[in-house]
């Protein structure tokens, strides 16, 4: 979900070698391609008319191109159907990880890091947290072959985060 810490979680990646293609990065390029600003409801609006249009794992499809080498983390997976593109794309070398927060943790780190993407109030954050969970999100998060609660201090998450990276790694 938004603001549950997966740009800690990127960082964590990154410092033990691995490269990061950002889903999210995929849909703000096409935004600027297209001129629209870089808002909640310009950018999550023309992400979901492109699910729409077509099909529900468009921004998997496009993302693909973007993975290079073996050290890949994938930010960004929305709906179980993205998910089946990258696993029929990558087999089992895919492992899905969950982060998770509450809404309320979320919100309070939405208010400080003041993304020019994020909800301004409360109400936006809550329909933005309804669309993405319409896309499938709380489905891909509940079937996570690893879950991160991000609820306690950076130190903690970082921690968490680099044990799990490193049992992978082996």
């Amino acid at each position: 979900m938004p603001a549950a810490g997966k740009e800690e979680f990127q960082q964590v990646a990154v410092e033990l070698g691995h490269t990061v293609v950002r889903m999210g990065d995929v849909v703000r390029d096409e935004a600027r391609k297209r001129g629209l600003p870089i808002t909640d409801a310009a950018v999550g609006g023309m992400a979901n008319e492109e699910r729409v249009k077509h099909g529900v794992a468009v921004w998997a499809e496009r993302t693909i191109p973007r993975v290079r080498g073996d050290r890949v983390l994938i930010d960004g997976l929305r709906s179980p159907a993205e998910r089946e593109v990258f696993r029929k794309a990558f087999g089992r070398d895919l492992i899905v990880f969950g982060v998770e927060a509450s809404q309320r943790t979320r919100w309070e780190r939405v208010q400080r890091r003041q993304r020019p993407d994020d909800a301004k109030t409360f109400k936006e954050f809550q329909r933005r947290d309804a669309r993405e969970l319409g896309w499938g999100l709380g489905e891909v998060i509940a079937s996570a072959d690893i879950t991160i609660v991000n609820e306690g201090t950076l130190d903690e998450f970082y921690a968490r985060v680099r044990e799990e990276l490193r049992k992978l790694d082996g």
